[in-house]
């Protein structure tokens, strides 16, 4: 069972969050390929991640090759633009991780979003996990690791505050309209994160400060702060914070 009570550590700054970030993720996928011989991580968007996914084309964070012969990349959720599109989180890992290793195509499973309806983008990608992961049942796959971010208002992935999404219990991949940003996206559910083995927020900026501080005294309700509702059933929950987004909270 998950220890209830998630790991937080504090950084001076975002570089240095995201250095930590990269080790986590090189660690992580070292120890799933050398014992499994793959490792499953569904990808972030933002501009913290993005640093993230740069620091891992450079030398190695942990001092070994990350074996990327071995990772397959998912989206925990995409705005539904064409691949190209400058708003893509798929684009923003094309540009700062993908360009820039040799990681074979069968290895990247990108949302298929940008035409048609929303709803049928997510179906698609729902379908997508079934048959990678091929799990028994209705249980939602396993991911080695699920990377996410923190909004000021309190949103993580594309489940955002007073949305349908955030109560969920069947669907693994939801497409939706989010009306308080004019936009459509696709989005992991809750019982798609909470079954992940690890999942890993990254907040940074002063402007995240009181989210961050309603999730971790416990004082957010899902459909107010809906990164509340990350809670893996059987994994590690890892914050990794800088000071401006941690505030007064103790290293």
């Amino acid at each position: 069972m998950a220890d209830p009570k998630p790991e937080i550590r504090i950084f001076d700054d975002a570089e240095t969050l995201a250095r930590a970030a990269a080790t986590e993720f090189a660690d992580r996928a070292i120890e799933a390929v050398a014992a499994r011989g793959r490792f499953t991580v569904a990808l972030s968007g933002g501009s913290t991640p993005r640093r993230l996914y740069e620091t891992l084309v450079g030398a190695p964070p942990s001092g070994r090759p990350v074996p990327w012969e071995g990772i397959h990349l998912f989206w925990g959720d995409e705005r539904h633009v064409p691949p190209g599109h400058r708003d893509s989180n798929y684009r923003m890992v094309r540009e700062a991780l993908l360009d820039r290793i040799a990681l074979p195509e069968d290895q990247v499973h990108r949302v298929p979003a940008g035409s048609g309806p929303v709803a049928d983008a997510a179906s698609a990608y729902e379908n997508d996990l079934r048959t990678f992961f091929s799990p028994p049942g209705d249980e939602p796959p396993r991911f080695d690791l699920v990377l996410l971010g923190l909004g000021a208002d309190g949103h993580t992935a594309s489940l955002f505050p007073g949305t349908k999404a955030l109560w969920e219990t069947e669907r693994w991949v939801v497409g939706h309209r989010i009306e308080g940003v004019a936009t459509e996206r696709v989005t992991f559910t809750f019982p798609l994160i909470n079954n992940a083995a690890a999942v890993l927020f990254l907040v940074s900026g002063r402007d995240k400060a009181d989210a961050l501080r309603d999730v971790l005294s416990g004082e957010g309700t899902i459909d107010r702060i809906p990164a509340s509702g990350v809670h893996p059933t059987h994994g590690s929950l890892v914050w990794l914070a800088d000071r401006e987004a941690a505030g007064s909270r103790p290293a």
